[in-house]
Formats: C-alpha cells, structure tokens, sequence
C-alpha cells in the first residue's frame, strides 16, 4: 500500500514537474519568437493566450510523437469544447444544407418584416475553427444585429484539399438563397461573412455569385481580417507583423499550403516569394504591390523586396494559388466591378492587414461602395475575444459593433 502511495506521489510530481517546465518552455519561446508592439492594446493579456495556445500546441506534438493523436486533432479537440447553454434570445438549430453541417440561428423575438440573412464562415486557416469556436460570435450577431445568421461547418484541410472549404460554403449558400422563404428571410438582404479564412471564402462565394442571374443578388460582402493573396508575403503589413501573435507570417502561408495541397514544403519559397514565375508576379502587380498601399502603412519597418523567379517544379505544385476561388484578389475586374457593397476590417498589427488594404483598393476602384473600419490597436483574432472574460479585448469588441451597425443599415 506504501510503495503503491509512494509510486502515486511520485507520478504527480512528475507530472507536475513535466507541466512547469511545458510552461517555461512557452514562455521561453513567446518571448524569444514573438514580438508584441507597443500600440497593441493590453499586451499582457495577448501574451497570455500566445502562451496557452503555445502550451497546447506541444501538448499535441508530444501526443502525436507518442502515438495517440494527431497534434491537428487534438488541438481541434481541445477548441471545440467551449460549449455554450440554452440561450434565450435565440433559436438555435443544427441542419444539414445539401451535404454541408451548417447551424442556424434565430431571432425569438417577432418581427413585423423579413429579417437579414447572414451565412457566416468561420476563420482558422482552412485547418482548424468548427461551428463550436465561433458559436458566441454568431449568437452575438444575429441577437445585437436581429439577423438570421447561418454558421457553416465546411470541410477541414489537410484531409479535404481545396476547393473543398471553398464548394462547401458555396453550396450551403446557394441552398440558403433558394430556401430562404423557409427562415422568414429577405431575399433582398442576404450578407456572406467571415473572418481570416472564413474571409477568404466569403469574398469567393460573393465572386462566384455576382455573375449568377438565376439566385437572388448579395446585399453585402463583410470581410473580417481576410487572406485574399498568396503571391507577396512580403507586403509591408508582412514584414512588419512577421512575428505578432497571434498569426506568425510564417504560419500564414503553412497554412495556404495546407489548404492548397496538404502540403507545406514549399513553404521557404512561398515566404521568400519564389513560388510564382516573374512574368505572371508582374502581371498581377496592378493589383498586388506595395504601391498600391497608403505610404502611412510603410513607415514601420519595410524594406521593399527584390522579384525573384522560380523552378518549374515549384511552380507546378503551387500554381492554383494564382487562382481567384482561392485567391480573390486575383480576380478580374470584370468580376470585381459586380460585386455588392462590402465591409472590410483590418488591423494595423496583423500580417493579412495589406489584404485587406490592397481588396479595398480594387473594390473602390471599380466602383464598388465600401465601408472600412480599421483597428488601430488590433491584431489578428481580436474579434473572437470580444466577450472573453478576463482575456477580453476592448479593440474587439469595438470591431464587432461596427460589424454590427454596418448589418443594421442594410
């Protein structure tokens, strides 16, 4: 019975033990491998989450070395167990629209006309992000804004490669424009919507669509922080946000490459910009270059970045990334000049910020109403902490009230 005691103590201490040091090492690896700006607003609380989502992410590679799960798996499991109860405000149900999970959420209180229809597509770099990650996000649109908000659980790289996430969230739309009579919806004042990712395939879907006679228009596109290119990460908000949490630069193209193909070794290429022939890269400069940015967005540490070609091996295994449903930015102006009125949100500590700048651009040019809202204070993911409790960010919760107003003037 002692030693069975003592064998227990022992393992305790262990884990214990092994549990501080997972921590330290975090530690260590936040303070030497990110850098938190000054203007980023509560820079305590951003290195904080670093350091959790630091933590699990080794837990996941130490559970995937051992043999018992993928470190993707786990860290999926680990963000979908924030589990919400019954709320009062709102209907909430989950279907099937074709073959795609989606969850629908309704407004209990009665309304003497047709509601806004928002079909929103969570972030996540096309790897990770469920209906369970960005469930309080949608209760909150659809209780503050009255909508009927759709949340579609798309298919996950690197099992499903695109153009899976990309069919799937158009299928579900489409299913939603011919049905929307079913959920007491305008047809008039339906909305696409999604942060990071999830940006990226509204801003898809919304192109694929401007050209379609036979469904009801878009009323408006709302881009959250989107990734619309994969040609320049070298871009000004690229090199100056290379290391800001909580979207490294490094990991923005593994996870491109994770949903292109599953595979990221080509991911030195892509970063230093030898992934894509000169001739085409100069070809899309019109729309994809520096120039093209507001000179106040290059004063914090840019240095413009010399062309370089590339093999036709590479190449070859990276070419679908010149494509528009992948990336939209690359769309043709013909497309673009049909698309509905948009809501863009950047953040001025955030890798994808040029994105955003450079699709504002494009749409404005071609005659497109564009309402911008940008975070002076803000870093990728500040929207999903708007309601975090004590990891909340004020920056956030400011973003997703302009989200908010913007809905309620259409």
């Amino acid at each position: 019975m002692a030693a069975a005691y003592t064998l227990l103590v022992l393992f305790f201490a262990v884990f214990v033990a092994g549990f501080i040091l997972l921590v330290m090492a975090a530690i260590n690896f936040d303070f030497f491998n990110s850098e938190i700006p000054p203007g980023v607003n509560q820079p305590v609380k951003l290195r904080i989450i670093h350091i959790i989502l630091i933590s699990t992410a080794v837990v996941g590679r130490i559970l995937e070395n051992i043999g018992i799960c993928s470190q993707v798996s786990f860290l999926r499991y680990v963000q979908d167990r924030k589990t919400l109860g019954v709320d009062p405000k709102l209907f909430i149900k989950d279907l099937w629209f074709e073959k795609v999970p989606v969850r629908i959420y309704q407004p209990k209180v009665p309304s003497a006309s047709q509601r806004r229809g928002v079909m929103f597509f969570h972030g996540g770099g096309w790897v990770f992000g469920s209906l369970e990650t960005h469930e309080k996000l949608c209760r909150w649109i659809a209780r503050e804004s009255e909508s009927v908000v759709v949340s579609v659980g798309y298919r996950l790289a690197p099992e499903h490669k695109y153009p899976a996430a990309y069919e799937d969230c158009l299928n579900a739309t489409i299913h939603f424009l011919n049905n929307v009579e079913h959920y007491g919806v305008d047809p008039a004042r339906i909305i696409v919507c999604g942060d990071s990712a999830g940006g990226n395939l509204a801003a898809a879907v919304s192109q694929t669509l401007a050209g379609r006679s036979d469904l009801p228009k878009l009323r408006a596109q709302i881009l959250i922080y989107p990734g619309l290119q994969a040609l320049d990460f070298n871009l000004p908000s690229y090199q100056q946000n290379r290391g800001v949490p909580l979207l490294f630069r490094e990991r923005a193209a593994f996870y491109v490459l994770q949903y292109l193909n599953g595979d990221a070794s080509n991911v030195e290429e892509v970063l230093e910009g030898s992934h894509i022939p000169i001739d085409i890269k100069l070809n899309y400069m019109k729309w994809v270059s520096p120039d093209n940015i507001p000179e106040k967005f290059k004063v914090r540490g840019y240095k413009p970045h010399v062309l370089l070609d590339c093999t036709t091996e590479v190449y070859e295994a990276v070419k679908r990334l010149c494509e528009p449903n992948l990336c939209p930015l690359l769309a043709e102006d013909a497309v673009v000049h049909q698309l509905p009125e948009s809501f863009i949100l950047t953040c001025e500590y955030d890798v994808l910020r040029d994105d955003g700048l450079l699709y504002k651009k494009r749409l404005e040019d071609n005659g497109v109403r564009v309402t911008w809202y940008h975070l002076e204070d803000g870093f990728h993911g500040v929207i999903n902490s708007f309601n975090s409790d004590s990891l909340s960010f004020s920056s956030g919760k400011r973003g997703l009230d302009n989200i908010v107003n913007f809905l309620k003037s259409l």
